[in-house]
């Protein structure tokens, strides 16, 4: 099964929704070789399995977000759908923990093998989130550092200045200067 999905795919089929990394319904069945409703139909069937934090229906706001974001065109849009004879239902979306349950309510060797690429591809992206963020904090020290640094340099470098540049002549006075005794 990995040969025949690329685990790029799968990861280009997880987004970011609510602050959490999803994947739309229409994805999942694709990947599973089953239509959208058979899918909805088996987790609907086992709905005590699928807390709201293991799967949720996105709003029509984020619907259209994730329109926007795969480009489609104007004739697919909401409206459109239900005229054309397309979804008339907004889609669900499954966290990693939904899309784990899902092997218990689908039972198929595709469903299986799938699972565990999808669950191979969400344990990546968290080694790729968890990458950029010591990167981040190791910037963010390396830059303490700098400023630091900073500050001694110039330092350095004021105190050479004030070693190399000769002092400034003592002000003369213009006009007769008359001597004291």
């Amino acid at each position: 099964m990995d040969k025949l999905i690329p685990i790029e795919r799968v990861e280009s089929k997880i987004y970011m929704i609510r602050g959490q990394k999803v994947m739309i319904d229409r994805d999942l069945a694709e990947l599973y070789g089953v239509e959208t409703f058979y899918l909805n139909k088996a987790v609907k069937r086992n709905i005590t399995r699928f807390p709201a934090d293991f799967m949720f229906q996105i709003t029509k706001e984020e619907d259209k977000n994730l329109t926007f974001q795969f480009g489609i065109s104007s004739l697919k849009s909401q409206s459109a759908i239900s005229r054309w004879g397309g979804r008339r239902k907004l889609p669900y979306v499954f966290t990693e923990q939904g899309v784990a349950m899902l092997s218990s309510v689908l039972h198929s060797e595709q469903a299986i093998q799938v699972n565990i690429l999808i669950m191979r591809a969400f344990v990546k992206i968290k080694q790729a989130l968890a990458t950029h963020v010591e990167v981040s904090r190791k910037l963010r020290e390396l830059e303490g550092r700098l400023d630091k640094n900073d500050r001694q340099i110039t330092n350095i470098l004021e105190a050479i200045r004030k070693m190399v540049e000769p002092d400034p002549e003592p002000e003369r006075r213009i006009g007769f200067l008359r001597e004291r005794d």
